[in-house]
């Protein structure tokens, strides 16, 4: 299997809940992974959906489900998720006392595990962490609500990761989340990142699968320095 030197990862909270499955398959020919957010009303002030939706929507597409939990005690439910076929399954360093841990147990699953940095949790703790992890999630905006302003000043836990992940040759996904469209993609490539949750910006677009093609040539232009 071929590994994408980038990820672009629609996030259907930005979708029409009301035609899920319909809008995963809007931008199946265009997607390497499906971005899904689970919140909890809890670790974050917004509700969305659970394990039910996803296993359905598993169901009715072969894109990778990447599967974002703001939820608290993810030792609890994170399992279920890569028991169900999620293959990436990201939760929140600050509701896990031992990340590592729940790491095991979701490689153990069968998934892969990635740990999720919110907007005000330095990444310097957790770095040595790193190894434990196939992805590295930072988010670009607050955790806990779609169509935010991307904050460029939150690029700097990207590039202290990248620098890590370079010095100590991880194989890690460096993900971003929050604000990343087309006048951000760049910014967020060039600081090292290599796989970008896009929400607005895709389901926003008349062609959903078009908006990831253009992220996506954004996105390959700044790692390249073109």
């Amino acid at each position: 299997m071929t590994v994408p030197p980038l990820i672009v990862a629609p996030s259907i909270l930005a979708a029409d809940f009301a035609r899920l499955a319909d809008e995963v398959r809007a931008v199946e020919s265009a997607a390497d992974w499906l971005h899904v957010d689970v919140m909890d009303n809890h670790f974050v002030p917004n509700l969305t959906i659970g394990l039910p939706v996803v296993q359905s929507l598993l169901a009715a597409t072969d894109l990778p489900f990447d599967v974002h939990l703001m939820i608290t005690d993810p030792r609890r439910w994170a399992p279920g998720y890569a028991d169900a076929g999620a293959y990436n399954v990201t939760f929140h360093a600050e509701a896990c006392d031992d990340p590592v841990a729940l790491a095991k147990d979701l490689r153990s699953a069968g998934a892969k595990a990635g740990l999720a940095i919110d907007r005000d949790t330095p990444i310097e703790p957790y770095l040595d962490l790193l190894p434990s992890f196939d992805t590295l999630l930072i988010m670009t905006i607050k955790a806990g609500f779609g169509g935010q302003r991307f904050l460029p000043q939150l690029l700097d836990k990207v590039r202290a990761a990248r620098r890590h992940v370079d010095s100590g040759h991880l194989e890690l996904r460096i993900e971003v989340d929050g604000g990343i469209a087309a006048d951000t993609i760049e910014q967020a490539a060039a600081a090292g990142a290599d796989a970008f949750v896009a929400g607005t910006a895709v389901y926003g677009a008349d062609d959903p699968a078009q908006a990831v093609r253009r992220l996506r040539g954004l996105a390959e232009r700044a790692m390249t320095g073109a």
